[in-house]
């Protein structure tokens, strides 16, 4: 009795913990380059019940019974990096990234480009969020004040929001000076990188994610006046989020179902006289 207690249990929390990353990816629904979160259930190993014959003699022989399961569990999260569509905001600061068709790693999976966020001195982040500005000394940054980055690894210095930025991502400022070009990087594997917030994302490997500035295998163009929308489609994660929440009810009776045995089991079953 006390394993599908159990069972219901770790239904119940794998549902709460799916509820949780539809609620993040909602809320982000409206965040520009944001990366909506997936994951599935998985069932835990099951177990095979054998029956011991008490009374063969010398020795005790056992039957099988069958298989028992043990729960599920919520798989690890992994973003989904799908490009999201691109919205004309008319802010020459927005500079939104779109990438053509990319090819394949090892895996099957797509890979993606990103910008290179200077997160701290000698610490380097990747973004898909384009929802620049420029800061009291003409920097280019990240809403959150984190400088962008050119092939140089430099911060650029555009003075003020009167720059132009072209399709291959170079910067000329309102003097007509070339102050840099943005760099973009690719990830051969995007499932090495997790989030940290404020749309960043850190490189778990050695090392950082190779430019693509000047290849000409992988495809992209920089649209300024363009932000890329959260790739979340919010009719699909409401409907998830009722799937998950009348699940984790069924579950919930199930476990009050055990509950209410296990009481009459110890108040009345249990009672003497």
């Amino acid at each position: 009795m006390l394993r599908g207690l159990y069972g219901a249990a770790a239904g119940m929390v794998a549902q709460q913990n799916r509820q949780e990353m539809l609620s993040n990816n909602l809320a982000n629904a409206n965040t520009p380059g944001f990366k909506a979160d997936q994951a599935s259930l998985r069932s835990f190993p099951n177990m095979l019940l054998h029956a011991v014959d008490t009374q063969a003699m010398p020795g005790r022989r056992s039957y099988p019974i069958g298989e028992l399961t043990t729960g599920v569990y919520l798989q690890e999260r992994m973003p989904n990096f799908k490009q999201g569509d691109l919205v004309e905001s008319g802010n020459a600061t927005d500079i939104a990234l779109l990438q053509g068709v990319l090819p394949e790693n090892e895996d099957g999976r797509e890979m993606s480009l990103f910008y290179t966020i200077e997160h701290n001195e000698d610490e380097i982040r990747y973004s898909r969020n384009g929802h620049f500005t420029v800061d009291g000394e003409g920097f280019l940054t990240t809403a959150q004040g984190r400088y962008v980055l050119d092939v140089d690894g430099e911060r650029i210095q555009v003075d003020n929001e009167n720059f132009i930025v072209t399709p291959n991502g170079i910067v000329t400022n309102e003097a007509g000076d070339q102050v840099g070009q943005i760099n973009v990087v690719v990830a051969e594997d995007p499932m090495l990188l997790v989030k940290e917030g404020d749309g960043l994302l850190r490189f778990t490997e050695e090392g950082e994610l190779p430019s693509v500035v000047g290849d000409d295998e992988i495809a992209y163009q920089l649209q300024q006046g363009f932000t890329e929308r959260s790739n979340v489609d919010a009719g699909q994660t409401m409907t998830e989020m009722m799937t998950a929440y009348r699940a984790f009810e069924a579950n919930q009776r199930v476990l009050q179902a055990y509950d209410q045995s296990l009481e009459k089991a110890v108040n009345e079953v249990g009672r003497i006289g």
